[in-house]
């Protein structure tokens, strides 16, 4: 259990700080840091190294930046340590040192230490790795995403546009420049359209915030065992993303979007909620 707690604690702190963290290399000092004083204390130095270790090789196979290299299969493997290391490993008879004055009660009883670094664990990895791996899935399937259906648009637009003939007159040759620019400045938004031709990661934004929302809810709702209104949630958001579904046309892109990334997340929330459960139950 404290393995796996570990390792999804390292991994969602990696990501954080990848995305949120102005200096990264102060960042992962300060993950290491904790790590060390966490594994200290509570006898778990192994689990803390695994976590560490884990946590790198996740940072190198999940670049935030571009695609995966390795596309979804860090994220399956990761998976399957984590669901071995709580159901075949079980949980410890001795937190070391601060199992002696670990003491923190909830509606459900006494939570051990090493139930509440599992549960950490996944909170903090549904916030930011989470996203990343919906993203991989998206990216394997070969799913469009809304942004890209706009960028093809906007690349056959500038690809039909004809080319603006040659200065030809010496007051054309000398003002060149000033005649280039004055041109690029009677189209506005060429320019960030260009850019938005080379930015692989344009897209929805608020994804990044509904998206854990999402993930926590499904967590907390099914370990609550409140599936009508874990069902009502989920059944909302198929009703907001009707009106903007249904404007798909033949494509049906939209749709294949919407369906690949929130099924992924809801099976890495509800996954999320089994290994607490399990854990909270052995």
């Amino acid at each position: 259990m404290i393995v796996a707690g570990f390792i999804l604690l390292a991994v969602g702190s990696a990501d954080l700080v990848r995305q949120f963290a102005p200096h990264r290399w102060a960042g992962y000092l300060t993950v290491a840091v904790m790590f060390l004083l966490l594994g200290s204390v509570s006898d778990a130095l192994l689990p803390m190294l695994a976590g560490l270790v884990v946590g790198a090789l996740w940072v190198w196979c999940m670049p935030s930046e571009r695609r995966a290299p390795l596309g979804f299969w860090p994220a399956a493997l990761l998976g399957l340590v984590s669901i071995g290391s709580v159901v075949w490993l079980g949980a410890r008879t001795d937190a070391g040192l601060i199992g002696t004055v670990w003491n923190l009660r909830s509606p459900f009883g006494d939570v051990p230490f090493d139930l509440a670094i599992l549960t950490l664990g996944t909170g903090v990895f549904l916030l930011e790795s989470a996203n990343l791996v919906v993203r991989a899935a998206l990216d394997g399937e070969h799913t469009w995403r809304p942004a890209e259906l706009r960028r093809s648009a906007m690349r056959d637009e500038v690809d039909a546009e004809p080319a603006a003939p040659e200065a030809t007159t010496p007051g054309d040759a000398i003002g060149g420049r000033e005649s280039t620019d004055a041109t690029m400045a009677d189209k506005p938004g060429r320019p960030d359209e260009a850019t938005a031709l080379r930015d692989p990661r344009a897209g929805f934004k608020g994804g990044r915030l509904i998206g854990p929302l999402e993930r926590i809810l499904v967590m907390l709702l099914t370990l609550a065992a409140a599936y009508p209104i874990l069902a009502a949630m989920l059944a909302a958001k198929g009703i907001v993303r009707f009106p903007e579904i249904s404007r798909d046309g033949e494509t049906g892109a939209r749709a294949e979007y919407f369906l690949v990334g929130s099924l992924v997340s809801w099976v890495i929330g509800l996954g999320a909620a089994f290994l607490v459960w399990w854990a909270a139950h052995t």
